[in-house]
């Protein structure tokens, strides 16, 4: 028995240390900077990481640690959000201005340090300060560690597909007049793939993406929508998908024709090539704009996919078949997909739903106005449960945790609304005019760490119904139910889904609806909820959950690194 415990004992030793072995340090340098870059018929100026857009794709395996040494060289500050990633004890890195960090100034630089635990598939890089994030964004790609495998067939290829928005304009300028004048910025001027407009833009026959395929091979489409502002619809002509994963989570195989992505949402989708060599096919995408009342950029990105022998590369093909999108309005189409969606039980990763429930809380989410002295007219507003988020200025909200200083933000964010009404009557207004008008506020919630919370997403139309995708940083959370108009516990809490529900990070809540999510509060730090629409988060449609340290060292929040940016 004594000889079964030693060998018991050191075939776990060998597993450890083997694992240790496989974990790698990945090191990458981004140099921000500005680049002047012909689009549209126009020359622009705009910030890029390393010289290209998209910027570079970080590649790394499952247990991996992340070395990013961001220098800014460009005339902005700077911040890069990892978007997705969990940071579990590495919140300083989590990247949002204010939130977790002051931002890198021109000339200066900072390395962000963490860990790749738990999370397998596809998220993205993004600058989260001002709309520098229009042009600083890239894919990051997390497969499984050495001896580990896809719970599906291993494809010939994986190809990032990575939506964008395009502006002929100085996008922080733009971003600066909309905050000073409380009016929506311009729409885009085009949408992109992989930063190519496509050839439905002017001045962008050449600047399309291409894709060569093989004819029976199996290829994953890794799908990111970077854009600003719009949810998208995006189909390939005479082929169908098999969404396989949805913010780095595995799912259940869902075969569908049409993908419907939020901005900040990632999926993970096969493609079987099964077309015949020397045929083309382009793949779109367009707006799914659920609010039809506000005006959108109603233009069509495209790229091509192009059925090539193992030999030849030539492009021969005359005719490239187009698909055929849904409405812009196809709110049926959009819900189909985001609902239809579920986890993949037992799957790598796979994490059960919390039963036990501490916390409950109601949010509405939506659009308002901020009353303005000496203005003519008052300025658009973004709220959750009437407070509208206000960035502090002085130091960031994590800084302000760790020492304990106050000032900086309110630990006073409601569980329920303010007031009770109609959410989503678009008249109620008329009787009750004074519910357009929202609370400026840095406010904060508290939890205690561990702490199991259902929380309810109620949209609601004072100025406009639409679907809001909603973003928390630092956690994924289960999708528990969602529909059509004001929930009600009382006949809702019976659609939940407590078997395989979503596990994601990003929600498009529907228009005129809601959405309950269920997360647990084990990562102690400063976490950011917001509009992942970046025309609503400047004007107020986030918060933060702060949550407290655990009962350990190893559940409590680290001090800040010693090159952390200062304001």
């Amino acid at each position: 028995m004594e000889g079964v415990k030693v060998s018991l004992a050191c075939a776990f030793l060998i597993f450890a240390v083997s694992s240790i072995a496989s974990a790698a340090i990945v090191e990458h340098t981004f140099n921000v900077q500005n680049l002047t870059m012909s689009r549209l018929c126009k020359r622009q100026v705009i910030t890029v990481v390393n010289g290209s857009l998209p910027g570079p794709t970080v590649r790394v395996k499952e247990g991996d640690s992340l070395v990013i040494h961001v220098i800014n060289n460009s005339p902005h500050n700077i911040t890069i959000h990892w978007h997705g990633i969990f940071h579990r004890l590495t919140v300083w890195a989590d990247g949002p201005s204010m939130i977790t960090q002051c931002p890198i100034q021109p000339g200066h630089r900072y390395a962000y340090r963490f860990n790749i635990t738990g999370q397998e598939g596809t998220l993205w890089w993004h600058a989260h300060s001002s709309f520098l994030r229009a042009t600083v964004y890239g894919a990051i790609i997390i497969r499984p560690k050495p001896g580990h495998s896809y719970p599906f067939p291993k494809p010939h290829k994986e190809v990032p597909i990575i939506f964008g928005e395009w502006w002929n304009t100085d996008v922080v300028a733009l971003e600066e007049a909309a905050i000073a004048t409380g009016i929506p910025p311009n729409n885009s001027d085009a949408y992109t793939i992989n930063g190519l407009p496509g050839n439905l833009y002017p001045c962008s026959k050449d600047r399309m993406f291409n894709l060569d395929v093989v004819k029976g091979k199996l290829y994953l489409l890794r799908i990111i929508n970077a854009a600003m502002n719009m949810q998208l619809f995006f189909k390939i002509a005479n082929h169908k998908l098999t969404v396989v994963a949805a913010d780095a989570v595995y799912t259940k195989p869902y075969l569908t024709d049409v993908i419907v992505i939020a901005p900040g949402q990632t999926v993970d989708a096969l493609l079987h090539a099964d077309q015949s060599i020397g045929s083309s096919y382009y793949m779109a995408a367009h707006p799914y704009a659920s609010a039809p009342s506000v005006p959108f950029p109603n233009t069509t990105t495209r790229g091509v996919i192009h059925y090539i022998s193992g030999a030849s590369k030539t492009h021969k093909t005359k005719r490239v078949l187009m698909p055929k999108l849904p409405s812009f309005f196809d709110t049926p189409t959009a819900h189909r997909f985001y609902s239809n969606l579920t986890s993949l039980v037992h799957g790598p990763h796979w994490v059960p739903v919390p039963r036990h429930v501490d916390e409950e809380m109601l949010v509405t989410i939506g659009l308002g106005l901020e009353a303005c002295a000496g203005c003519p007219n008052s300025k658009f507003a973004a709220s959750m449960n009437n407070h509208s988020f206000v960035l502090p200025k002085k130091l960031s909200i994590l800084e302000a945790v760790f020492h304990g200083v106050e000032g900086i933000f309110t630990p006073d964010f409601p569980n329920q609304p303010p007031v009770k009404f109609d959410y989503t009557d678009p008249n109620i207004t008329q009787t009750s005019p004074g519910l357009l008008f929202v609370h400026k506020s840095t406010s904060a919630k508290v939890l205690k760490f561990n702490t199991t919370v259902d929380l309810v997403l109620q949209n609601h139309a004072l100025l406009a119904a639409e679907s809001h995708p909603m973003h928390l940083h630092g956690f994924n959370f289960h999708v528990l139910a969602q529909g059509f108009g004001n929930y009600d516990p009382t006949r809702d809490r019976s659609k939940y889904n407590l078997v395989n529900p979503q596990f994601r990070n990003t929600l498009a809540v529907p228009v005129g609806g809601w959405a309950v999510i269920r997360f647990r509060a084990d990562n102690p730090g400063a976490w950011i909820m917001h509009c992942h629409i970046d025309v609503h988060l400047p004007f107020g449609l986030g918060m933060v959950f702060v949550v407290e340290n655990g009962p350990t060292k190893s559940t409590s929040l680290p001090p800040p690194p010693p090159d952390l940016p200062r304001c």
